[in-house]
């Protein structure tokens, strides 16, 4: 992940690792790339290079989210 100021973290197109770190941080807890794959297979949206968006991940973990009605990756 990009914590270098010439090479800033970009919110609408990081590569899973990094989103997958960068949301572990925000969280407090453990995100696995896995987690985020499964997400991708099930059909979270990505940028046509294959980077994740974190506005429209989010807004798609919402709308399963209403859609089921449980909680995204509840524990």
């Amino acid at each position: 992940m990009a914590d270098d100021p010439k090479n800033p973290i970009n919110p609408s197109a990081l590569a899973i690792p990094d989103a997958a770190r960068l949301l572990a941080k925000v969280s407090g807890r453990p995100i696995a790339e896995e987690l985020l794959r499964r997400d991708v297979s099930a059909g979270a949206p990505t940028n046509a290079d294959g980077t994740l968006n974190l506005v429209r991940y989010a807004a798609w973990l919402v709308r399963e989210l209403h859609r089921s009605g449980e909680e995204p990756h509840a524990q």
